[in-house]
């Protein structure tokens, strides 16, 4: 960990110390960052600071315009890119609110998104850290949708949960206590992906105490044109994540049974995943063998199927590929439109949905 960041600080509003940082790290963030920042202003919780940090960003001088208007309520500050991480964790050593609250410079935060956070922490002021859930927009089919029906989180968020996805966190959906971001040893720069996910297995096996709401109080911007690398990135990640856990952390005969099955399931999802992207790039002979080393593991006889139509007649698979591609694209756009109108129903009920806790064990 860092004691000191080596940053550049371009502008400091002393006040009185408020209760939450929002950190923003701004990375080619120029298009957004305004519509982002609007949102975080326009919160009924107003005992926050605002940190933007310039991670090396290539589009610095479009950036500092679409900041310009709010360069007085914000502090910026510049360095050379390090990664979301390395961002982040600037903004944690320069802040000394005793709560941090993460959002990326695409992402928006409903107005009651602070409060009800925060109101979780008053109810239980034993938790370190608290997410929920956010709204999908953006370029995808997924669009309408809510985070955790996609995801859901299901039981308490610990060490176990989290590891095999059963609670799984957007960063732009999270508070959480500095110090305890801290102890936990705060983000690891060499991760440029999955980087969150490994501090947050870190935070709760330590100790940590992490709660959600399930709640919509966020929206999270997705981009469907990147949605195949971006899901090879994050599986990348989450493999060296594994590694590191194993490396580093005095896991339990059980917890290491437990990642030894999450990097075989997670390797088998990436073998899938590169055989998606080399069908579609027309490499038929690689794709294959990705689909070979995938069913190792899944054993499933439609990729068995799969396998031998991509040996056999490529073409084949390839149109029934395009006709499937379109029917789901077709049914996820019918069911956002329906979590749209149940989206918009929720907001006219009164009332919380509870955080759910970590107990004592």
């Amino acid at each position: 960990m860092r004691e000191k960041p080596d940053t550049a600080v371009e502008n400091i509003h002393p006040a009185t110390s408020p209760s939450i940082s929002v950190i923003i790290p701004a990375y080619n963030a120029a298009q957004c960052i305004g519509e982002t920042l609007e949102s975080v202003f326009a919160q009924t919780c107003k005992d926050f600071e605002i940190i933007v940090v310039n991670d090396g960003s290539p589009d610095t001088q479009e950036l500092e315009r679409a900041l310009a208007p709010y360069m007085e309520r914000i502090r910026y500050l510049k360095q050379e890119n390090s990664g979301p991480a390395g961002a982040r964790n600037t903004a944690i050593l320069q802040s000394s609110a005793p709560f941090v609250a993460f959002v990326d410079s695409d992402d928006l935060w409903l107005p009651r998104y602070l409060a009800e956070q925060m109101r979780a922490f008053n109810e239980n002021p034993q938790l370190d850290l608290v997410y929920c859930d956010a709204l999908l927009f953006g370029d995808s089919p997924l669009d309408g949708r809510s985070f955790m029906q996609q995801n859901p989180s299901a039981g308490e968020a610990t060490f176990e949960n989290l590891l095999t996805e059963q609670c799984t966190i957007i960063t732009s959906c999270t508070v959480a206590r500095r110090a305890s971001l801290i102890a936990a040893g705060l983000f690891d720069e060499n991760f440029y992906h999955s980087e969150d996910f490994d501090l947050w297995l870190r935070l709760a096996f330590g100790g940590g105490r992490i709660g959600y709401q399930t709640q919509v109080l966020a929206k999270h911007r997705i981009h469907d044109a990147s949605l195949g690398s971006d899901v090879r990135r994050l599986i990348e990640g989450e493999l060296k994540v594994h590694k590191k856990l194993m490396n580093t952390l005095p896991l339990s005969s059980s917890q290491i049974e437990m990642v030894e099955r999450q990097v075989k399931l997670r390797q088998a999802e990436l073998d899938l995943e590169n055989g998606k992207q080399q069908f579609l790039a027309r490499d038929y002979g690689e794709a294959a063998k990705s689909l070979e080393r995938a069913n190792d593991f899944y054993r499933s006889r439609k990729l068995r199927f799969a396998h031998f139509i991509l040996r056999t007649a490529p073409g084949a698979l390839r149109h029934m590929y395009g006709v499937w591609h379109w029917i789901l694209k077709r049914r996820l756009k019918s069911s956002s439109v329906r979590s749209k109108k149940m989206n918009d129903k929720q907001k006219e009920v009164s009332g919380r949905k509870p955080c759910v806790e970590l107990q004592d064990s």
